[in-house]
């Protein structure tokens, strides 16, 4: 939901002539709001979507914008934009992911018990992260990026001959009952989904996270992750660039991964990205990142209300309908609006929509951008 090209979102009101919201938006600029104009250029900020994953997305980071410029001049079929992509993820079912690196003492656990890692990893760099324990985040830091880049420039070879070592020893402990921790679970279903590939050693070195429903995390550029299994509202600035390394069979860009990344170790809890709920409004709730580009709202009316007014904002925005049903009315619109679970609204700036409820209650998320 947005104006990506590649992904410029439809209308669906055939009265209209222009086709996709990206046109629209165009013959109607002030709909962005006069700081959203200018500040990105006549151009929605953001990108809204809703994730349904099923088999696990990528090993993955997103540049900066400083890197995403550069990687757009000199491989434009691969980073088709020159803009960041900082996102977040707001779970709608129990949402699993990987995001971060672990703390150091962490990793080396994994070190030291799962021989298969070391091996590929090598001593010496072990020996590296152990020592860098106490020392400085720089030390740390290069430490960890040399553990990491390590594992992820393996041959391929030498990658699957260790898995299905790993594999093969994981599997005899889970048909005796004896398997010792949810990582050789984990482990299994992502070599399940992807043999051989090396991004299933990438759980020994990044944050398992679940998310619950109603719970967020934010991921800043150059930040690791992967997206594992559950349903989430995602929302991020415009852009489709994205540096993968694993679990999956599309281009892959090692070298600029490993040298992109944050080494900064730290728990998976650091990621958790509590909203703000609204003093004046108890169905109302902010996820608002330290970024310009985007902020999302969750609105949750009780059935016991029959009518709801959104918040005349300064910015566009993109309503979606999670649950329930509802009529909008607006004075733009020549008719009310039914609204059903999976509607998507564009509203302009400072326009005011009014809803009335069915009996059930209403959960929708809005993206917008408040600067």
């Amino acid at each position: 939901m947005g104006t990506h090209p590649r992904g410029d979102a439809r209308i669906l009101d055939s009265r209209l002539p222009q086709k996709t919201l990206g046109q629209w938006i165009a013959e109607n600029q002030d709909s962005l709001g006069p700081k959203v104009k200018e500040a990105f250029q006549g151009r929605l900020p953001f990108l809204f979507k809703v994730l349904s994953v099923d088999t696990a997305l990528s090993i993955q980071a997103h540049p900066d914008k400083a890197l995403a410029e550069k990687l757009h001049r000199q491989a434009p079929q691969h980073y088709p934009d020159a803009n960041h992509k900082p996102e977040m993820a707001i779970a709608l079912t129990p949402f699993q992911g990987l995001c971060g690196f672990r703390p150091v003492e962490e990793i080396l656990t994994f070190l030291a018990k799962v021989p298969e890692f070391l091996f590929l990893i090598g001593d010496d760099a072990a020996a590296q992260l152990r020592q860098s324990l106490g020392q400085g985040p720089r030390v740390v830091g290069a430490a960890l990026q040399s553990c990491f880049s390590r594992l992820m420039r393996s041959e391929k070879a030498a990658v699957a001959r260790q898995l299905s070592l790993l594999v093969g020893r994981l599997s005899q402990q889970g048909a005796a009952g004896s398997l010792e921790d949810a990582c050789g679970e984990l482990l299994l279903q992502l070599h399940r989904q992807y043999p051989g590939d090396v991004g299933c050693f990438a759980i020994y070195f990044l944050n398992p996270l679940t998310l619950q429903p109603g719970e967020a995390m934010f991921l800043e550029a150059n930040v690791p992750h992967a997206y594992l299994r559950g349903d989430c509202v995602e929302c991020m600035a415009c852009s489709d660039n994205t540096v993968r390394a694993g679990l999956t069979p599309k281009f892959l860009d090692v070298p600029t991964l490993c040298a992109m990344l944050s080494y900064t170790p730290g728990p998976g809890r650091d990621r958790l990205f509590a909203p703000t709920q609204s003093a004046q409004d108890p169905c109302l709730a902010l996820f608002d990142p330290p970024v310009p580009d985007f902020t999302v709202m969750k609105v949750e009316v009780p059935g016991s209300v029959e009518e709801y007014q959104l918040l005349a904002l300064d910015s566009a925005s993109i309503l979606l309908v999670v649950q329930g049903m509802a009529t909008a009315s607006t004075p733009s619109a020549p008719e009310v609006i039914p609204l059903r679970k999976g509607s998507v609204l564009f509203i302009s700036a400072r326009e005011s929509v009014s809803l009335r409820l069915a009996a059930e209650g209403l959960l929708l998320f809005r993206a917008c951008c408040l600067l």
